[in-house]
């Protein structure tokens, strides 16, 4: 059976597209990073001041350092990076792994992503809110889907280094990785909350605090 080609995901993420941001009410509203404006979105940059800068970006090309603690690596395309994908509803990401190397378990709470494989093989999931973990080995040429904001992950177990592109129905899709999100809060969440729900000691949880804080 054919792997699916770069043209279908590129398809697949046109159509999914229909169901994340608003629609936009013009051509193009490229976001003003500097306004001081804050709307569901990010304010329109004066006409007159948008280049084709604005709609471009080359930090997809080249592979990123996965000298991480995870040993991954997320280059995002995004409105941040891009503003000119500002009320367009698409943004991408390119996921480096070392071998080995794992993006953790995390969220999108915004958007559905669709990873299309680049190069090596992953482990890749999500669990449903039934509790349910749909799970599959996928290598180059294949693509997967995580529903919007279900847990997922992925996981290079290869002995070389691998590559996905990823796409989303959102300029913006945002992202909470859940062991950071619950252990590394700027407003700490509580040690007995997270003993409690972890069913473990508030010792362990210090230490796990203390390994997740932000580098300084």
């Amino acid at each position: 059976m054919a792997k699916p080609s770069l043209l279908t995901f590129f398809s697949l993420l046109v159509a999914s597209t229909l169901a994340a941001d608003p629609d936009m009410l013009q051509d193009i509203c490229v976001a003003d990073l500097n306004s001081a404006v804050k709307v569901n979105g990010f304010a329109c940059k004066p006409a007159a001041e948008v280049t084709e800068a604005d709609f471009f970006f080359q930090g997809l090309a080249k592979p990123g350092a996965t000298n991480t603690t995870m040993g991954s690596l997320v280059t995002a395309a995004n409105v941040e990076k891009i503003p000119g994908l500002n009320t367009l509803g698409v943004s991408m990401s390119r996921v480096d792994y070392a071998p080995g190397g794992l993006n953790p378990p995390h969220t999108h709470p915004r958007a559905t992503e669709i990873v299309f494989v680049l190069d090596g093989t992953l482990d890749v999931g999500f669990i449903t809110t039934a509790n349910k973990l749909i799970t599959k080995t996928i290598t180059k040429g294949d693509v997967f889907v995580f529903p919007r904001g279900l847990v997922h992950f992925q996981k290079n177990n290869g002995d070389v280094p691998a590559a996905a592109l990823a796409a989303f129905n959102s300029q913006f899709p945002g992202t909470q990785s859940i062991a950071a999100t619950l252990f590394a809060a700027t407003q700490p969440v509580p040690d007995i909350v997270l003993s409690k729900a972890f069913q473990i000691g508030t010792r362990d949880v210090k230490k796990i605090k203390s390994r997740l804080a932000p580098k300084k």
